[in-house]
This record gives structure tokens, sequence and C-alpha cells, in this order.
């Protein structure tokens, strides 16, 4: 059956209106400029989150070389992305916010107030530590924050993904996913009440309780030292009834749609995942009698459980992914020690499939 394996986060999956000219925002922005795989195609196995039927969509997985997962950019393209129906608030049960790692925050809002940014005043969070908040064209929240765990200096002040602010009915049952499945067992910080740096936010001047989470042990696995560390903060309002983000909507819809692990053993992980009472609800490698499942330029297995209030996560087995596609290399990643690292230099290639504008 294999260990359980989690190199790290791989992606947070985006819904927008427009792939290449999200894309595009989030090179500029975010550094997001490695194309990792593109495509059109069916997603034919989301049935319980896209109305019981396939639907066509576009999609763009891009990573920041420097460190950090990436992003899945994700279109629908026969039928129109939708709103949410309502004004998302902090508490709102979903992702509310990715946080993107930078190595050095003040310097990071100062270049985004330079550009004229949507973007929050520098505050400090309840460890200390600066954080700002930026939205996006279409009025997605990403928080940037300090990180740790650098793979390759380019010479940008942000990395990729390095978790998410989720919002939650109960944190001690939201840690069954996000500490026992998902491994950020160490607590940094838990506190509750009314946050300075929360209320730039919609809804954030509401009484919260904030638990932000990170693993004691380094990850480990083939993408470790590319994904590198990460942290999850987990929030429950206190004195207002939240809404599910995704409320009367599909995934892929508009905003943040799931969050998405690099892993290994799926088969061990769905029978920890049931064991702990989050079965999964999608699940390529039974969709396909066990064999792969092909994303044109990559290929393995993938799964999802959602969280107590429906938010979904992701597992990604990858067993092909291409290195040089341009000399024909693709990485069969089914005959290595799934615990070792890949090497630096191989992961470095990637830079080669760089989008310029």
């Amino acid at each position: 059956m294999g260990k359980r394996i989690i190199s790290g986060i791989q992606q947070m999956g985006i819904g927008v209106p427009n792939v290449h000219e999200a894309w595009k925002w989030y090179r500029e922005q975010f550094g997001m400029d490695i194309r990792v795989f593109e495509e059109s195609a069916v997603a034919a196995l989301m049935l319980p989150y896209t109305g019981g039927k396939p639907q066509s969509r576009h999609a763009a997985l891009a990573i920041n070389l420097q460190s950090g997962g990436g992003f899945e950019i994700w279109q629908y393209t026969e039928r129109t992305p939708q709103a949410p129906q309502f004004r998302i608030g902090l508490g709102d049960l979903g992702i509310f916010s990715a946080k993107i790692k930078s190595k050095n925050v003040k310097k990071t809002w100062d270049l985004y107030k330079a550009r004229n940014l949507d973007i929050t005043s520098l505050v400090k969070d309840p460890a200390g530590n600066d954080i700002f908040f930026v939205r996006d064209p279409y009025g997605n929240s990403f928080q940037v924050v300090e990180g740790e765990g650098w793979f390759r200096n380019e010479n940008k002040l942000t990395g990729g993904t390095y978790g998410a602010l989720i919002g939650v009915t109960d944190i001690e049952k939201a840690r069954v996913v996000y500490s026992d499945i998902l491994g950020y067992d160490q607590v940094v910080y838990d506190k509750e009440g009314v946050f300075e740096d929360l209320k730039p936010l919609p809804g954030g001047e509401h009484a919260f309780r904030r638990v932000l989470l990170k693993q004691s042990a380094p990850r480990k696995g083939s993408f470790s030292r590319l994904l590198g560390p990460g942290v999850i903060e987990l929030v429950q309002v206190k004195d207002r009834a939240p809404r599910r983000i995704f409320e009367n909507r599909y995934w892929g819809d508009l905003g943040f749609i799931h969050l998405c692990y690099d892993i290994s053993g799926m088969d061990a992980f769905r029978q920890y995942c049931s064991e702990k009472g989050f079965p999964f609800t999608v699940d390529s490698a039974a969709s396909h009698q066990g064999g792969v499942f092909d994303m044109g330029e990559a290929a393995g297995h993938f799964s999802y459980i959602a969280d107590p209030d429906g938010t979904l996560i992701e597992f990604v087995e990858t067993h092909k992914l291409p290195i040089l596609k341009k000399l024909g290399w693709y990485l069969d990643l089914s005959k290595r020690d799934p615990e070792k690292p890949l090497p630096d230099w191989m992961l470095k290639t990637m830079r080669f499939s760089r989008v310029k504008d």
C-alpha cells in the first residue's frame, strides 16, 4: 500500500473568467511564470460538484520556481462561471484567501503600492510578523506573508502558494483534516477576539477565533524542496452565522475552488482518510480501475476529500511530468523512492518552460 507522504502544497485552484488574462496578472504580480501543463478537456469525474454533468474547461498549472505551490488557473468554456450571490465576508466557509510567501513583506508592499494595486495597509499578525492583503482583478484576496524554505533565487520578492486562510464552523473538528490528515500539527498561535490586522477585510470587524498551524516535521517526497513548507490558518467567526462561499455554485466557478497537495501513497491516503471519517468523494483511480489519469502533459492519480464545512482538498499523485517538453523528456516518478527529493538540477530545468510576456 505504501506510506502516506505529502510533499507540500502543489497548487491553489482558482476559478477565473479568462485563463490567459488572469495568468498574465499572476505572472506579473506573483511570478507564476513556469507552465507545468495547459490543456482544454472535460472535467468528467467531478460530477458531485458540477451539477451531476461533465463540464468543459481550460486549465493551466503555473508555478514560481523560487518556491511554493502553484496556481491551477481554471475556466469553464461552455458555461459562464458564476460569482458568489452575496458579499463574501471573513469567516464564511471555505477558502477566503491564499497565502503568498515573500522574502520581504515590506518591500513587496512598497512594490505593489508603486504599481497601484488594490492592497491593505501593512500590519502585524498575532505572531508579530508583517502581513498585508492584495486583491486580484476578480476580487480574490491574497495574504502576503513571510515565507521560509526557498528553492531558487530569481530576484523576485515573492514565491508561490504558502497556505490558505480558511473559514470553518468548528476549529477542533476541522483540525482532524488539517492537522491529522494534512500534517499541520503545530500551533503557531490560537487567539480569540477582534483583530486589527483583519479589520480592512470584508467582515473583518467581527470577533473571531483564529488558529495558525504549521507542520513540525519537514516535508518529504519528490517535490518537497521546490514546494517547501507552508501554513494553514483556520478562522471561526464568533458573532454571526457564516455562509458557504460556494453556496449554490459549482466547483470551478469564480474564486478559490480547492487546495491541492502533492502526495505519494494514494491507497494509504484512501484508507486513512476513510478511517478519520473523511472518505474520498472523487477518486480517479477507482474511476479508471486503477489506471492512471492522463492530463495530456502529465499523468497520475487524483482524489478529493471535503472538510467538515465542504471545503475541497485535492490529492495528486504524479506519475509522469514534463521536465524538458521540447526535447520529449518526461519524468517517470512511479519508479523512484517516494520519500527522496528530486535532484535540484532536474527541477531547475523547468525554467525552460517559462512563459514570457
